[in-house]
């Protein structure tokens, strides 16, 4: 199975990208909520893992690569924290209920 996370766009309701995603089971794809702040986390675990082990890298194969990969996130994990929010959603709240309205 090959699993994306992809940003929620309305492309992917396209007809011809739900026609090749029918044509293709393999793929299954997972869809971000509108302004998931989760997807920042995401998007810096992969341009830490790009910056600190595949950039620079050199790799025989894709055996050698996913190696790669599997030591990188065992070395992430062995230090791993929860992500905590550093400000109360009071307060995040707020600031969204001060923001203009959007223009449609």
């Amino acid at each position: 199975m090959i699993y994306a996370i992809l940003d929620n766009v309305a492309t992917h309701k396209h007809p011809k990208v739900r026609a090749w995603l029918a044509c293709h089971p393999r793929w299954i794809v997972h869809f971000t909520p509108t302004s998931a702040s989760w997807h920042n986390a995401v998007e810096g675990f992969f341009s830490a893992l790009t910056r600190r082990r595949l950039r620079r890298g050199s790799f025989t194969g894709v055996v050698d690569l996913q190696a790669a990969i599997n030591r990188y996130i065992a070395e992430h994990n062995r230090s791993a924290r929860p992500f905590v929010w550093t400000k109360p959603a009071t307060d995040i709240l707020a600031a969204v209920s001060r923001g203009p309205e959007p223009s449609v």
